[in-house]
């Protein structure tokens, strides 16, 4: 089918969506604000993109009249908006349909609250697609509570490519702990430092690493943090690094650790996950729906820094209870969250809109 994707050109989730569509046969043009441009080159020569002519804020309401003609050009099957509140804003200002608005995280569950009129927004985004889709269960339900959305509201996991992400064992000395994410508070990449720190006072003699691959905004006060709990030959902030790499990445940790404060699917526990990797995470949202909590890795309280150090511990005590829940999460993610299954779910979701779109017509 012919889709158009309304998104930010520059997001790797983007990205991985629409070459992916590309790949499965169906022809895709992204529709992008200028200043979300895809400078990394990693999209698909086959998707074609439109930078629309507007940014900023104001592009999201200014940019409607242009994507509506370009659209009515490209004559597309389904239009397929990510984010409900700036693309989301967008695609209505646009008139056009049959539209599927899939909601990202922050667009439900902060946007909405900055302000009555924020949230009314978003309402009326909603209210216009045909069809809503969500990444995870628990957002679908945030959606509900918020909106008081009725309407069914479609599951489209945002998995990982099982083929990439997969065991890939490394010799490596001691016992390392480690996670991939953006250094931004809402993460909680400093608690994961402050644990394992705990976690090194309390385990018995021997080699312990902490390696934090990523970057962000708090990468100077992170590395303070490190250097003043006297961890600098052990913990490393090691840049961020491409997609790519992850898995081998991965592959080299013992556990991940991701004391995230706030969560809306958890794509990083399920990429360790799939390399067969053990995850100790906050019991947060995203992670209660992709961490199932003592089979593929441990749940902690969000800020327990005291209770993440002990599922460390006992992770590192126990060699045969990493490999059993490491084999555990490769399992769950090849039957949850392989995302050739989860692009097959999303071409359905494309199938209902044009049937919603059509019964109401």
């Amino acid at each position: 089918m012919k889709i158009a994707f309304v998104s930010a050109a520059s997001s790797s989730h983007t990205v991985k969506w629409v070459n992916a569509l590309c790949k499965r046969g169906h022809k895709v043009r992204l529709y992008s604000l200028p200043e979300h441009e895809n400078r990394q080159k990693n999209l698909n020569p086959e998707v074609e993109v439109v930078y629309l002519g507007k940014s900023g804020f104001a592009g999201y309401f200014l940019n409607g009249g242009e994507l509506r003609r370009d659209l009515t050009d490209f004559a597309p099957d389904v239009i397929n908006a990510h984010y409900a509140s700036g693309y989301g804003t967008l695609v209505r200002m646009a008139r056009s349909h049959p539209l599927v608005l899939s909601v990202w995280g922050s667009d439900v569950y902060e946007f909405p609250l900055k302000s009555p009129v924020h949230k009314l927004l978003v309402a009326g985004n909603l209210k216009a697609a045909d069809v809503v889709a969500s990444t995870s269960e628990v957002m679908a339900g945030q959606v509900r509570r918020v909106f008081g959305e009725r309407r069914k509201i479609w599951i489209t996991p945002f998995g990982v490519d099982c083929s990439q992400f997969s065991p890939q064992p490394q010799e490596h000395d001691g016992f390392c702990v480690g996670a991939v994410k953006a250094l931004e508070d809402v993460y909680g990449m400093d608690d994961l430092i402050r644990a394992f720190a705990l976690f090194v006072q309390k385990a018995p003699p021997g080699s312990y690493s902490l390696k934090i691959y990523g970057k962000g905004s708090r990468q100077e006060s992170l590395q303070q943090l490190i250097d003043s709990l006297g961890l600098s030959e052990c913990a490393s902030l090691c840049g961020v690094i491409p997609n790519p790499q992850v898995p081998k990445v991965l592959s080299c940790m013992d556990a991940v650790c991701l004391p995230s404060r706030s969560e809306s699917f958890g794509v990083s526990a399920v990429e360790a996950m799939a390399c067969g990797v053990p995850v100790v995470a906050s019991n947060v949202d995203g992670f209660l729906e992709t961490v199932e909590d003592g089979v593929t890795g441990f749940l902690a309280p969000c800020g327990d820094v005291e209770a993440l150090a002990e599922h460390l511990l006992r992770l590192c005590r126990d060699p045969s209870l990493r490999s059993r829940m490491g084999a555990a999460g490769r399992e769950r993610v090849l039957r949850l969250f392989d995302f050739k299954k989860n692009v097959e779910q999303m071409e359905q979701v494309y199938e209902a809109a044009i049937a919603e779109h059509k019964k109401g017509s």
